[in-house]
């Protein structure tokens, strides 16, 4: 971290670190930012209002378009997934998206680490999502989300489920503190004052726009790093709970992380000159882009998710199917890996009968079958995949 210039920041000021280093048994002092509390109205340039202007019309147009389905959660279960396999890519774990579709389908706990990881953030969004239409965004939420990111991995130590009592660094590439790329706060009292100060930030009213809300308290979560692990993965999360507290998003199809993976320098540094600078327009403006440009994405997959499923539907009437293909066919938008047995749970039907369907899906090219395999057979819908991941 650069002292000199960090020194001059009017959003943060340093303080002394002090302690042992117990990866190379050593002493220790430095320099560790701690953020100023974010404020409660913004002077910004007419760009920075025009990008704003911008993402939030993307995101209202995206609310409506989830509302094209009855049930527009069939489009956020994927939605979610995809989200899970970007935003761990991002903290370096690496899964395929379909190995954690099928992961979710056998639950047999023979899935790799980094799909356990991927697995866990599921569990957490949809902890979340299910939380946030009663409940504000507290601290307590945050911990609680945290530990189910972190069960189960080399992560989930005695700072599981709280805010973090180590000392943390970020970047830099080494071992020394000293070569970190940015230091957050120690632990301790004003790490957990500061915490409260944000979640009071996010959940208070002010005269600041919500997408720039959503940019400013990302910027200061990361900054605070509360966490020993997940506060990428968390502070992302926060980002749509944020919208769906506030009533413009409904139900969770925005996926902000595929952005930021493609232009992760970028979006690190945009962080990390907020701390130094102070200047918080060009990190607004790039932030309202990703929601903005990811907005207008996943609408463009929905469409797409429709106009399959439309297709596809026409046709069974063309070849004269019907019956729990038909069903099966309607929900593949949302879950497009699928296996008889699951099946046949699902819609209350007997296995022959699913199995018949399903085979009769396969036969039309609306599902393919994955394991080579005569008994414990697994399909997916690879024209919903496409969609999906393209």
């Amino acid at each position: 971290m650069d002292l000199d210039l960090t020194a001059k920041s009017p959003v943060g000021s340093l303080v002394t670190i002090t302690g042992m280093d117990a990866r190379r048994g050593v002493e220790f002092e430095h320099k560790a930012f701690l953020p100023h509390p974010l404020p409660d109205r913004l002077d910004l340039e007419p760009a920075t209002y025009s990008a704003l202007i911008d993402a939030t019309a993307a995101v209202a147009r995206l609310d409506q378009a989830a509302f094209r389905l009855p049930n527009p959660q069939l489009l956020a279960r994927p939605a979610i997934r995809q989200e899970a396999v970007s935003t761990s890519a991002l903290e370096g774990t690496y899964a395929a998206f379909i190995d954690v579709l099928e992961a979710e389908l056998l639950d047999d706990g023979g899935e790799s680490a980094a799909v356990q990881e991927v697995r866990n953030y599921i569990r957490a969004a949809d902890a979340a999502y299910g939380w946030i239409s009663d409940l504000p965004i507290t601290v307590g939420m945050l911990c609680n989300l945290q530990s189910l990111l972190v069960k189960g991995t080399r992560s989930e130590t005695g700072d599981a489920g709280r805010i973090r009592t180590i000392q943390v660094c970020i970047g830099g590439g080494g071992n020394r503190l000293e070569d970190a790329r940015f230091v957050p706060p120690p632990p301790g009292l004003p790490l957990q004052a500061s915490m409260q100060e944000w979640a009071d930030w996010i959940e208070g009213d002010s005269s600041i726009p919500l997408i720039a809300k959503l940019a400013l308290g990302h910027y200061q979560f990361e900054s605070l790093h509360p966490f020993n692990d997940g506060n990428g993965r968390l502070g992302r999360l926060t980002c749509v709970l944020q919208l769906m507290r506030a009533g413009a998003l409904r139900v969770p199809v925005l996926n902000l992380s595929p952005w930021l993976e493609r232009r992760r320098r970028d979006y690190q540094d945009h962080l990390l000159q907020c701390s130094v600078t102070g200047r918080f327009d060009d990190w607004i403006r790039f932030f309202s882009t990703c929601v903005a440009d990811q907005s207008a994405r996943a609408v463009e997959k929905i469409d797409g998710l429709l106009d399959w499923k439309a297709a596809a539907l026409r046709n069974l009437t063309d070849q004269r199917v019907k019956g729990v293909a038909t069903t099966i066919t309607e929900e593949l938008i949302g879950f497009p890996v699928i296996t008889p047995s699951i099946a046949a749970k699902a819609y209350g039907v007997t296995y022959p009968a699913a199995n018949t369907a399903i085979k009769r899906l396969a036969e039309l090219g609306i599902l393919e079958e994955r394991t080579g395999r005569r008994y414990g057979r697994l399909f997916a819908a690879p024209g919903v995949l496409q969609i999906i991941e393209s």
